[in-house]
């Protein structure tokens, strides 16, 4: 195992136990790990395990069932470092729980909140965040789904795309647009608690992506729901969605971190046991160089993704972007530790279903989802500029 950078971070012990409890749950997967990183469908051997962990009970607060007073989002983060190092499906899994229920637990009416998050931190039920649209992505302002407000009820109607957890989830935080525009002629948006058994939902398979994962198209056909499962009042979506991005994008960086931890080993231990040319990989310089600069990469990474995580903690509310630059930061550099572990093994990195070649494939969505490299660094320079001129 590598080291981590305790001198310079120093965990807490509440932090060093969530660490610990959730490698435990990491290697009670493992035996099935590859197995469960190649479906598509919900692997029921993980979620089982998820569920006797109870770790899920870290991504909701104690007053519905949940671990800490309030969602921690550096005890997040460690947990999804541990998990994604042994499987992808794992961390998806965890990771939802509290991605897709956050919202309620800020938003939701406190009756709405207590027959819903206790089966997520169970694990009992799984939560589901729907945002994504088919002309929808990173512009969340373009979403098309449409709540109308009818006083004695809601109706919704829509479709999104490529919804995490959507053919097993037991409900969809579902961002649409207010059918009354602002008096500006702006969208308003909401979030809107939708449960998966309501009529006028169904679920469709999305296109397989490149690191199978459990994805769905969802459509909501005049789906009727009560008024009390809009989730706070009408246009408080977007800053809801933001909310959640700011607690939990940190925690891609974490997941991007037990990535190339996981990567990172296999290569070293390759290059230290294969000989070539008389002498380990190791004592070849370029190979070398290789290692030294990925160790470099997810030691650089780890300390910010704690520390944007530990903000988040603290602060949520002004956390968003440096949770955006832990995610951007982590995530690419992600993509070239393993592209270098990859290159230290030579063909032994390319044999298909290997854990290597696994974590290469799994590698690349992370620059995609939660926030793409590219509409990242929007945000983040517009950060940077605007603390440059207030300081000056």
């Amino acid at each position: 195992m590598l080291p981590i950078s305790v001198q310079l971070f120093q965990l807490s012990p509440r932090h060093e136990s969530i660490l610990a409890e959730a490698r435990d749950l990491a290697e009670s997967v493992r035996p099935f790990a590859i197995e469960a990183d190649e479906c598509s469908d919900l692997h029921v051997p993980t979620l089982a395990a998820l569920r006797d962990s109870r770790l899920s009970e870290i991504v909701v607060p104690a007053t519905y069932g949940g671990r800490f007073e309030n969602v921690d989002s550096l005890a997040v983060c460690l947990a999804r470092q541990a998990c994604m190092k042994v499987s992808s499906h794992l961390d998806a899994l965890f990771a939802l729980q509290g991605i897709g229920s956050y919202a309620i637990a800020i938003a939701g009416a406190d009756a709405l909140c207590r027959e819903w998050l206790p089966g997520v931190a169970s694990g009992e039920i799984l939560a589901a965040l729907a945002v994504t649209e088919p002309e929808a992505g990173s512009d969340l302002r373009s979403v098309t789904t449409t709540v109308t407000d009818h006083g004695d009820h809601l109706s919704l109607s829509g479709r999104k795309s490529f919804i995490s957890n959507a053919p097993v989830a037991g409900f969809f935080t579902t961002l649409a647009r207010e059918s009354q525009p602002a008096a500006d002629g702006k969208a308003v948006l909401s979030l809107v608690l939708v449960p998966a058994g309501t009529q006028g939902v169904s679920v469709a398979p999305s296109p397989e992506i490149i690191a199978p994962h459990v994805l769905g198209e969802v459509t909501f056909a005049n789906v009727r729901l009560a008024p009390e499962m809009r989730l706070g009042p009408p246009g408080g979506g977007l800053g809801n969605v933001l909310s959640v991005l700011s607690v939990f994008r940190s925690s891609v960086a974490g997941a991007a971190v037990g990535l190339m931890e996981g990567a990172l080993e296999i290569a070293a231990l390759h290059a230290a046991e294969r000989r070539q040319f008389g002498r380990p990989l190791v004592r070849i310089g370029p190979v070398a160089g290789l290692l030294a600069d990925s160790w470099a990469d997810l030691e650089s990474t780890r300390l910010l993704a704690y520390s944007a995580a530990n903000a988040a903690s603290a602060d949520p509310a002004s956390s968003l972007d440096r949770s955006s630059l832990a995610k951007l930061a982590a995530t690419e550099a992600a993509s070239r530790v393993v592209d270098r572990c990859v290159q230290v093994m030579g063909r032994w990195g390319l044999i298909r279903g290997s854990k290597i070649e696994q974590y290469y494939r799994q590698a690349r969505p992370m620059r995609i989802y939660e926030g793409t490299s590219e509409v990242l660094r929007l945000g983040v320079a517009a950060r940077l500029c605007r603390e440059a001129a207030e300081a000056r």
